[in-house]
């Protein structure tokens, strides 16, 4: 299965799964997950990952390697980039898809930054997410002033040419218990109001039923990492405890990489489909 862009099937219509690779045993078990639930699945490469590893090519190169030799569609995908230049050095990498964030920035900043951004991925055939909206930390979930507003969200991809946008609707990054309180409704009228797929950051913060009725309310690509991480390390915790005197790391890496593409194929496969 040739290695795709996330534009290829990020489209209305269904739950995309879109997770976070840190190691090449993340890589290798959303491809395993994808490839039992018979799905596609966007392997995510954030800035804070590229931080990890002092650059973003040699993960980057060992992805698209991994997606190229996969059994379904996947495609690689740089998460959260606030640098042109790494934005710059992911499309001459081969990465088909980036999310650029200048949501830090006022409104008219954001415009500006993400309009030029675009039109250089445009040119060069890569698509393009961005932000509107304040999807946080750690902080736990926004007062509603912080929502992204359906009138300007659509005034925002007219005037910037993105291809997705990720909406503030009540997640927040990096959440270790599923809690957050997503506004349905306000999915629904920034479905209505914005003609490009809407993006759920933050998703490991929500419950299963409710990631479910967000897709069917019209977030179409959903971002997980913390709960993927979370699987991964009780699986090596496990396996430590039962096994205190093991050195070789492929013993106890290889259970998180198998818990992780169990939980990647149970989320693809029953949790991001419409009812």
């Amino acid at each position: 299965m040739p290695l795709v862009s996330a534009g290829e099937f990020v489209v209305a219509g269904a739950g995309v799964g879109a997770f976070n690779v840190i190691q090449l045993e993340h890589a290798e078990a959303l491809i395993a997950g994808a490839e039992a639930a018979g799905r596609p699945v966007i392997l995510q490469i954030s800035e804070n990952a590229v931080r990890y590893h002092a650059a973003l090519e040699p993960i980057a190169v060992a992805c698209l390697a991994a997606a190229r030799a996969a059994k379904v569609p996947v495609a690689v995908h740089l998460d959260h980039a606030t640098s042109p230049e790494l934005v710059r050095e992911a499309v001459g990498l081969g990465l088909g898809s980036v999310m650029y964030d200048a949501s830090a920035l006022d409104y008219d900043a954001n415009v500006a930054a993400t309009a030029e951004i675009t039109a250089y991925c445009h040119e060069h055939g890569v698509w393009v997410e961005a932000e509107l909206g304040e999807v946080g930390g750690k902080d736990g979930v926004h007062a509603p002033g912080a929502r992204t507003d359906p009138e300007e969200a659509a005034r925002f991809v007219a005037a910037t040419g993105v291809d997705a946008l990720a909406v503030a609707v009540g997640t927040s990054h990096a959440m270790t218990d599923r809690t957050a309180a997503v506004d349905l409704g306000l999915i629904a009228r920034l479905r209505d109001a914005v003609p490009v797929p809407l993006v759920l950051h933050g998703s490991s913060g929500v419950p299963d039923e409710d990631l479910t009725r967000a897709v069917e309310a019209g977030i179409v690509k959903v971002n997980i990492a913390t709960h993927l991480n979370k699987v991964f390390t009780a699986a090596v915790r496990a396996y430590l405890a039962d096994h205190p005197t093991v050195v070789d790391t492929r013993k106890y890496l290889a259970p998180g990489r198998d818990a992780v593409a169990r939980e990647v194929t149970r989320l693809i496969g029953t949790v991001l489909t419409r009812g």
